[in-house]
């Protein structure tokens, strides 16, 4: 949101400089109207500062007329949800790994220096591929078939690492919308009371109630449409680093078949 609304005041900038533009090119052709463009200029300065000013103090006035209850949870699954969303992306961002370098890197050290020396990078290097290469040299000894269940039975363990708590994420895009329509049932609930204890249909006595009944919807559609792009992020992220880890592990089965070939000649 932040970002649309800087695109939007950047946009109302340009425009206005464009008016500004075209005043002063005006000016040159009539210059007994520059005194009237600079304040047309200086008042409509006046008018975005006023909108940008008004914006937050709407965004603000509808979010406490939504009251305090679902308001309030509304905005804690927002900021929970968020708090997991930047762990997860700044887990995820340190995880990834330039796949094809360790692979060179440990077939050289495997080559050079033996099953040992490949697991040295291995222990060098962080995430998820290079801890996924070391479980499968470390049985490399024994033979390839070990180290082929090994890689795989400590790739599900990584992609458990990946996915951890991301299922919050998805639990609060469930709940922050659901939470808003409770609100408005509720909020309609107390309108139909009001109208029931008046005993007559008018619509300034449920105008107010069900406007702000509304409002709930509206927020925890909002905190959804947010934790919504965060949490597709994340899943795609994940998706690039398993694959990876799956090329990676049939790199790895290749080069012990590979260096096992070699040991016997």
């Amino acid at each position: 949101m932040k970002r649309l609304f800087s695109i939007l005041v950047i946009a109302a900038i340009t425009v206005l400089g464009a008016y500004n533009l075209k005043a002063a090119n005006s000016a040159n052709t009539l210059p007994g109207t520059i005194v009237t463009f600079v304040q047309d200029d200086e008042a409509a300065g006046d008018e975005l500062e006023e909108e940008e000013l008004g914006f937050h103090q709407e965004l603000k006035k509808r979010f406490i007329e939504g009251g305090p209850v679902f308001m309030g949870i509304v905005l804690l699954c927002l900021i929970l949800g968020l708090a997991i969303a930047i762990e997860r992306i700044i887990f995820l961002n340190l995880s990834t790994t330039n796949t094809k370098k360790l692979a060179q890197n440990v077939e050289d050290a495997l080559n050079s220096g033996g099953i040992e020396a490949a697991k040295e990078v291995c222990r060098n290097t962080k995430g998820p591929v290079a801890s996924i290469y070391y479980q499968g040299l470390d049985r490399a000894d024994e033979s390839i078939e070990a180290a082929e269940k090994a890689v795989v039975a400590y790739g599900g363990v990584q992609m458990g690492q990946l996915e951890k708590n991301v299922s919050w994420v998805s639990l609060f895009i469930a709940l922050a919308p659901m939470l808003g329509f409770m609100g408005t049932v509720i909020g309609m609930i107390q309108a139909f009371d009001r109208i029931e204890a008046a005993g007559d249909m008018q619509p300034s006595l449920v105008a107010g109630g069900i406007k702000v009944a509304l409002l709930t919807t509206v927020f925890g559609l909002i905190v959804a449409i947010i934790l919504q792009i965060f949490y597709n992020y994340i899943i795609a992220k994940i998706d690039s680093i398993v694959n990876d880890m799956e090329d990676a592990s049939i790199l790895l089965i290749d080069m012990l078949v590979a260096y096992k070939n070699k040991k016997r000649v």
